[in-house]
């Protein structure tokens, strides 16, 4: 059968990459194209030959409204580009992995155009735009989702939905990065034999421009006060130096790697992250850790009227507690970051809670092997 995956960021194209080799497992014969990145290239290498990935992901990743509205014509043109080789390429199946803004444009001219439409990761309509519900019942054929606290949400709404578990989980636990060894990892990636907190900006050009500046007014504290401590930022494989040089300022202490995410994280001493998809797998790991969130306050405004949650990580809604701090918009300050490391760091009890709340998140996941059932279930329906 023929598979046409769109993913259209970085958690996207791990979540893809998996979920493909899972279709080719089921499938053996299966045909995929899909807008991605180098983890989705990579499957469908080992598994095909020509040019599956259509677009990367770096190309078209926005964040914010305000960010949305000033690249309007470029997800525009890209949207038409992708209609047309939907229609082109003729797939049994469109399959939509998360980033809603761009695929539910995709859902509505697929289902219209008579395709399959398979939602895989659900749009956060629990958060905010619950409107959207509309939209799912009446393009997409079924929605595959990946928390437990999404079950009873689309049960009450309605929603067609399987849930086989959160592929995070055998992303992790299969990770050869999380086997390597600290000393391994330090001298692969030049750092330094000190103890290091990992930074993590996010993987956007937006994000990592209003991270950054405060990540380094923290460094520059935080190493001033502990002198044998050094900084990693762990950089998405999709950035280049050229997107950090012009934080660094020449600091020493700060080192940048790249596709290192998970191995940055496991041998940290804590981390400081952009919410998101990382701070979910700092808490499998087990990376004691702070999340911080800012974009344009235009977007933050917004964003304030819409959003429902009470929390904006993922674990802790998973927990429904705040397992560790949240410091958004114009709490994401240097002041709230060096006390609250100085707490997760010092103080052992705070870090234990932290690493048995953990667990917790951990066992309301789920065993392993999502990736796959979800692809079984996907192929046993087009059967």
């Amino acid at each position: 059968m023929k598979y046409y995956i769109i993913a259209g960021e970085a958690s996207g194209d791990l979540h893809g990459s998996n979920l493909m080799k899972g279709l080719y497992a089921e499938d053996p014969s299966a045909d995929i194209r899909f807008w991605g990145g180098g983890l989705m290239n990579a499957v469908y290498k080992a598994h095909q030959t020509g040019e599956g990935l259509v677009k990367d992901y770096r190309e078209t990743a926005v964040m914010g409204y305000v960010e949305v509205l000033l690249k309007s014509f470029s997800i525009a043109r890209n949207v038409r580009d992708c209609k047309a080789d939907i229609a082109a390429w003729k797939p049994d199946v469109v399959i939509l992995i998360d980033y809603p803004g761009f695929n539910f444009k995709i859902a509505e001219f697929a289902h219209g155009a008579g395709f399959k439409v398979y939602y895989y990761i659900a749009p956060k309509v629990w958060a905010s735009r619950e409107g959207r519900i509309r939209k799912l019942k009446a393009w997409v054929d079924r929605l595959f989702i990946i928390f437990p606290f999404e079950i009873p949400y689309f049960e009450s709404k309605g929603v067609p939905f399987t849930y086989a578990g959160n592929p995070l989980v055998d992303a992790i636990d299969q990770s050869p990065a999380l086997q390597e060894s600290r000393e391994s990892f330090l001298q692969r990636t030049g750092v330094p034999d000190t103890p290091y907190i990992a930074l993590l900006a996010g993987s956007r050009t937006m994000e990592i421009g209003s991270m950054m500046p405060t990540f380094m007014q923290f460094a520059d504290v935080w190493h001033a006060e502990n002198p044998s401590c050094h900084f990693v930022v762990a950089a998405a494989p999709s950035r280049s130096m050229r997107d950090y040089e012009k934080y660094l300022g020449g600091r020493s202490y700060v080192h940048v790697v790249f596709g290192e995410t998970y191995a940055a994280l496991r041998h940290a001493e804590a981390a400081i992250i952009n919410s998101g998809t990382a701070s979910l797998e700092a808490a499998l790991i087990g990376t004691p850790q702070i999340v911080g969130y800012k974009v344009a306050a235009a977007s933050a405004f917004i964003m304030r009227r819409l959003i429902k949650v009470q929390y904006v990580s993922l674990a802790n809604l998973i927990i429904d507690r705040l397992a560790f701090k949240e410091f958004l918009q114009e709490n994401f300050t240097l002041e709230n970051l060096v006390a609250e490391m100085r707490r997760i760091t010092e103080d052992a009890a705070c870090r234990q809670q932290m690493l048995s709340d953990y667990a917790e998140i951990r066992r309301l996941l789920g065993g392993t092997g999502a990736s796959t059932a979800v692809a079984r279930a996907m192929v046993e329906s087009l059967r």
